[in-house]
Parts: structure tokens; C-alpha cells; sequence
């Protein structure tokens, strides 16, 4: 290791991070409140503190410093002076190492010690007392990276929004058990890359990967005293950086890897990514990085109680993305993690937040301007979860043009369907075309609403047909932690069964569940596992179970009803993408005529008529006929009928107009069954089941 110079040169305000330029790193950081900044840096190891350099220039509210001759693979971090005082919102504290906000790399676990708190733990003072401890031997470093990767020819799929269906996965989880990989290559990006997964995905025909938390994150502290650990990774601790347990040989280029074989594939990628709030939580958090170097701009702070924080996201603190440099610190982040690394698009974790101002949700924010307006994020697929645990934080079907959005009221009504619950058969016919009450607004599309009936915050599919309350007590808190109300049923016994009726009847439920999310209007979301029956036990709220519960068990798709599962979401997939009525790019509202005396979709009960007003408002009413028609480019008209039975007797339907000779394409109570021809107009509907017909005009 070379000697370090004694002081930095002037170096610039720009980029912000630490930047190799070929001859020295550039160090800029952003402090609107800090005395001074110090640059520490360290052995290769990591170990021992090597020098303290200060940041020599102040421009912009940015501090900054050249380190000549410095080379990628360097450590380091920094300390910030400034004044300890809770009360004002400053909580400077220049023992406390800090890690840089655009680190790249992490190197060091963080340790569970009470050095990386800035106050006393345990003293009678709280938050207001200052603790003198140095947090380096306890936390992690910044490590600086060069950024050369040889993407050869590889493109973005950019798949149209009509096109997508995407699939909901845990990194860790999706291969942590599968036997055809190595070891230490499951639960890896590595793993991700594989040709089996990749196959696999393929075979069911997903266009996009949806992966939950990749960001470094840290491990809660109660958690682990209760031998527990933070699975879902929503602790977020570097906006820059790959979480490094996701690496398989340590560096970034497995996760750029991965994102290449899967365009390859036609694949594209979505991060699920937490901007709302940070794992330094409240008052009583440890100082990691960002509490560290300018508390009060970073954070949304009491305004006339500044020692306390906002805490609209319920994890302790929120993110102030109305300074101008915290919301750059996001723009830059976002779009890092596209220009390096070839990703598609976001997930927004608790999106309203995002749009939050001093005054509440805005859907005309700094961020969402920022965002729509930007050459680089504005062309990739962005989504957000509209709803956080603040006042007005539900905010379903509000955010602007360019973002879709997880609409919890398909999954609700579509499980209420499904289960037989009276008085649902209108706002399931809503959420069959598009939910358009809630999207057809500002020139939005069908696409906006996300659809699914399962995601990792949750039961799984099998899960909401198999228990009726929440399994929980594995989270240690008493099973209190988690949705009460799941919407679900277990049909006879609360958990696994034996009893052929009771299995019959989920795997009906199952099936039909599923098809209906790859037959509405809208873009379907697929919670990975759910394809062959994957289950938690009753667990709906995993988040702290990096085992077992958690990870996907390959077994199920080698078993006969796993095998039947699979094959059926194909199989409805494949429906999907081979007629574009099902995935029409606007709205339908029967004002069109594809065919004489055809709508472009329209609604029918079980003896092929019109729904009627009084019908439609009739609790007791519960199958229906949903029939839509669109022209093909040879001038023909396809027409497709949906036939929904959610109701334990066998029901035989009337097909509607026109009476021309139909085949029937799925029945999801025969999963295995062929396509073939009926015979005349009518068509049995098996209990709790769908079937799809299709027509040409």
C-alpha cells in the first residue's frame, strides 16, 4: 500500500462519491450542516484506520478532496464535526465512522455493539447524551470501484407494457434450494444467471423479474437477539451498492452478469427499491452513514420537535426527499443502477412516500417531476407500491402518468370472488377490464394497475386457500405482526390435508385464481413459487425468515400436482400473448362493434343474456360471462368468453351471441385438458372454476 499524502488536493463538487478518474479518486459529499469532514482511510483489510485526510473545499454545500494516485480497492469512510444537539435535529458526531451515501461496494459486516450508536445506550439522558467510541471496528466501509464491464451487444427487451407479465422473487430465495446448483452459488446473482433458472422462466413465459431488496441492508439488531434475521432485505443502509451476501465471487459483475443472460433470454429486470426510509430508524437508531453526516437535512424531522423524526413509513425515520440533495442522492441512484447495470425499472417500496411534501402526498412532487421528466428513468418501467402507513398515505390510482401501480383491490376482490363472498360480481367485472374507476385518468392505461392475487408481503397463493388465519408466531411477536384479514379460506382444516375433496377443491381455486390474473385487462404480476404450489405455513408476514419458510422448495415442481400447476400457468400465459384482446393496450367500454352486434366487451349471466341493473346489484348473484372481441389482422374477428362459477355447484352456461361453433381453450378444473371443440351452445362450468371459450367471426 502506498504512503498516503498529507492533505487532499481541491479536487471537484462533482460527482458526488468517490470517482477514479485513472489518475487519483475524487471524494465529494453532501453536508449542509456539518464543521468540517474528514476522509479516513484504511488498510486492505479494512482493519485499521491508516490516515485521516480533510476534505478541503466547500462549494455548493458539497465537501471535497482529490487523493492523488489512489487506486479502485481502496476503503474508507468518513467523519463529520458539527454540533450534538438532538433537540436542534443535529446529531453530529465525529467518532461515529460514517459510510459514503454513494458507496459502491461494502467491505465489513456491521457488528451488533453499542460503538455505532451516537449516544449512550442505557443512559438516563437517552438520545441526548454523546457516546465516545470509535464505530469503525463495528461497521462498514466504502470500498472504491472502477466500473469497466464489456456489455457487448446486449440490449433492453423493452418489452411494451401490454406485453409484460412479470415474477415476483427473493433473490436468496429462488435458489437457495435448488439441488442442480453449487452451494455457494445459490442465493447468489450467480444462481440467478443459471441456465435452469433461466429455462424455467422462460418455459412459463414471464417477461420480467421483479426482484425484491438487493440494495445493501442491515441486519435489525432485535432481530437477531432473537435469532432471527431481516430476509426481505427492506432495511436499506447503501442506495449504490450490491447487498454483498448476493455476490458470488464479490463483485459487481455477477449481478451485471445475471441482468445480461436474462436480456438474453428477452428477460428483463425490475428492482424493488426502498428510497423511503433508511435502516438508521428513530432517535434511537445507530449512526451508520446519513443520521452521521447532516441529520437534518436527510431526514423528515418534528418541526417543532426536531429531536424526533416523521415517521409516516413506520420504521423509524423518512427520507426528506424535499432537499434538493437527498432527492439528487435518489435521481443519481435510480439512474446508476440503469446506465451500470442495464436494469428495466423500479418497484417503489411504500411509493407514496415519495410523493410526500410538508403538506401531504402530491402527485405533482419533486421526485415524480424529477423522475417523469428524466431522458435515462423516464424510458424504463416504473412502479409503485400507493400506499404507506402515514395520514392519507393510501393513494391507490393517484400517482401520475409513466408509473403503474400494485392495486390491492384486484387481489382483494378477486380472493372475495373466489371465495364465494356475496355481493362481489361488479367490482370483480371492474377489475377483469383494467380497473378503470381507478386508472382511466390523465391519458393512463390499463397497464397502470398491476395485478396479482399473491406478493412476498403476504399469503402465498396456496397459503389463502389452505388457512384461514395467520401463522405468525415464528416472528416472535406473539402473532400479532401481519394482516389480520387475508381474504382466505381453508375449506375444511386449517393448514395441509389429505382429504381429496379438500384438495381438489384448492387446486380449483388455485387454478382459477391464477387465470383470472393472466385474463384481466392490466399487467399481471406472478409471486414466484406460486406456479407450483408453494406455501409458508400460514406464515403472511416472512420477513424476518431467511430458512425454509422462506425459500422456495423446487421439490413441489417435480410432484404431480406441481407438474399440473405449472403446466396450466403456461398454458394460460400462452393464451395470454397469443391474443392481444387479452392484453389490449386501452381501455374497453362496449361502445365499440369488432363484429355485427359484437362489443368490444360485454358482460352475461349463466343463461347467455345481458346482465341487467337490478342484477348487477343483486348480492345473491354470483357467476358471470365476460366476452370480449377485437379484430385480427387477417379481418377476422376472434372472440373470447370467460365463464366464472365460484360457487360449489356445477353450473351449466349458455353461451351469448353470436352462435357460431366454439372451442373451449382452458377449463381450470381440468388443468390438463386439451383444447377442443364443443358441441352446441352450452357449456358446463365445474364448481369454483372458469372456462374459456373462443369464437372467430
Amino acid at each position: 500500500m502506498p504512503p498516503f499524502p498529507d492533505r487532499l488536493e481541491a479536487g471537484s463538487a462533482y460527482p458526488l462519491g468517490a470517482t477514479f478518474d485513472g489518475l487519483g479518486i475524487n471524494f465529494a459529499v453532501f453536508s449542509a450542516n456539518a464543521q468540517r469532514i474528514e476522509l479516513c482511510l484504511f488498510d486492505p483489510a479494512g482493519r485499521r484506520e491508516v490516515t485521516r485526510l480533510v476534505l478541503p473545499e466547500y462549494t455548493d454545500e458539497i465537501w471535497h478532496g482529490y487523493l492523488p494516485a489512489g487506486r479502485p480497492g481502496l476503503i474508507y469512510g468518513y467523519r463529520a464535526y458539527g454540533p450534538y444537539e438532538p433537540q436542534h435535529g443535529h446529531r453530529f458526531n465525529p467518532h461515529k465512522l460514517l459510510l459514503d451515501p454513494y458507496a459502491r461496494r461494502l467491505t465489513g459486516d456491521i457488528r451488533n455493539s453499542d460503538a455505532m450508536f451516537g449516544y449512550r445506550v442505557n443512559s438516563p439522558r437517552a438520545d441526548l447524551s454523546f457516546d465516545r467510541r470509535d464505530s469503525a471496528p463495528v461497521v462498514a466501509k466504502g470500498v472504491v470501484v472502477s466500473e469497466d464491464f464489456n456489455w457487448g451487444d446486449d440490449r433492453p427487451p423493452n418489452v411494451p407494457w401490454a406485453d409484460t407479465i412479470i415474477y415476483e422473487a427473493h433473490l436468496k430465495g429462488l435458489t437457495a434450494l435448488r439441488p442442480d446448483l453449487r452451494p455457494r452459488e445459490r442465493g447468489t446473482f450467480a444462481a440467478l444467471a443459471d441456465q435452469g433458472v433461466i429455462d424455467h422462466l422462460r418455459s412459463l413465459g414471464v417477461t420480467a423479474v421483479e426482484l425484491m431488496p438487493v440494495h445493501a441492508f442491515v441486519q435489525d439488531r432485535r432481530l437477531l437477539e432473537q435469532g432471527l434475521r431481516n430476509y426481505w432485505g427492506y432495511n436499506s443502509l447503501a442506495f449504490f451498492a450490491i447487498e454483498p451476501r448476493y455476490l458470488f465471487d464479490g463483485t459487481a459483475d455477477d449481478m451485471r452478469i445475471a441482468v445480461r443472460r436474462l436480456h438474453a433470454a428477452g428477460i428483463e429486470v425490475i428492482l424493488d427499491v426502498v428510497y423511503n426510509h433508511t435502516a438508521e430508524g428513530n432517535e434511537f437508531g445507530p449512526t451508520l452513514s446519513f443520521r452521521g453526516l447532516d441529520n437534518a437535512s436527510y431526514y423528515r424531522l418534528v418541526p417543532d420537535n426536531p429531536r424526533h423524526y416523521i415517521n409516516d413509513t413506520g420504521t423509524g425515520n423518512t427520507v426528506n426527499l424535499s432537499q434538493p440533495r437527498v432527492l439528487q442522492m435518489v435521481m443519481d441512484s435510480l439512474r446508476y443502477w440503469v446506465t451500470s447495470f442495464h436494469v428495466d425499472g423500479f418497484r417503489f417500496d411504500l411509493g407514496t412516500i415519495l410523493g410526500r411534501e410538508t403538506y401531504g402526498f402530491d402527485s405533482g412532487s419533486g421526485f415524480f417531476d424529477a423522475v417523469r421528466q428524466d431522458p435515462v428513468l423516464s424510458r424504463v418501467k416504473l412502479i409503485s407500491e400507493p400506499w404507506d402507513p402515514g395520514p392519507g398515505g393510501y393513494q391507490l390510482g393517484q400517482h401520475p402518468p409513466g408509473f403503474a401501480e400494485w392495486n390491492d383491490r384486484f387481489r382483494d376482490g378477486v380472493r372475495r370472488f373466489w371465495r364465494g363472498d356475496e355481493g362481489q360480481r361488479s367490482d370483480f367485472a371492474a377489475r377483469l377490464a383494467g380497473s378503470s374507476d381507478i386508472f382511466e385518468h390523465r391519458g393512463r392505461r390499463p397497464y397502470a394497475s398491476i395485478n396479482y392475487v399473491a406478493s412476498h408481503d403476504g399469503f402465498t397463493l396456496l397459503d389463502t386457500v389452505s388457512y384461514a388465519e395467520r401463522h405468525n408466531e415464528a416472528n416472535g411477536e406473539d402473532n400479532k405482526d401481519g394482516h389480520a384479514e387475508n381474504l382466505s379460506a381453508n375449506w375444511g382444516i386449517e393448514g395441509p390435508s389429505i382429504d381429496p375433496v379438500i384438495k381438489e377443491t384448492r387446486m380449483r381455486l388455485q387454478c382459477a385464481m391464477l387465470a383470472t390474473v393472466f385474463l384481466a385487462q392490466g399487467t399481471p404480476m406472478l409471486l414466484a413459487g406460486d406456479e407450483f404450489g408453494r406455501t409458508q405455513n400460514g406464515n403472511n408476514n416472512a420477513y424476518a425468515q431467511d430458512n425454509e419458510t422462506s425459500w422456495i422448495d423446487w421439490t413441489l415442481a417435480d410432484i404431480e400436482e406441481g407438474r399440473l400447476l405449472t403446466d396450466f400457468v403456461a398454458r394460460v400465459i400462452a393464451l395470454r400473448h397469443r391474443h392481444p384482446i387479452l392484453r389490449c393496450a386501452n381501455f374497453l367500454h362496449g361502445k365499440e362493434q369488432p363484429a355485427p352486434n359484437v362489443l368490444d366487451i360485454a358482460w352475461f349471466d349463466e343463461q347467455g343474456q345481458i346482465i341487467s341493473a337490478e342484477a348487477w346489484n343483486n348480492p345473491a348473484e354470483r357467476t358471470m360471462v365476460l366476452r370480449r372481441a377485437a379484430p385480427a389482422p387477417d379481418g377476422r374477428v376472434p372472440i373470447l368468453t370467460c365463464l366464472f362459477n365460484p360457487t360449489p355447484e356445477d353450473r351449466v352456461f349458455r353461451l351469448p351471441p353470436p352462435q357460431l361453433r366454439a372451442t373451449l381453450l382452458i377449463d381450470s378444473a381440468e388443468p390438463g385438458a386439451a383444447e377442443r371443440p364443443l358441441e352446441g351452445d352450452t357449456v358446463t362450468v365445474k364448481a369454483r372454476s372458469l372456462v374459456v371459450t373462443r369464437k372467430v367471426y
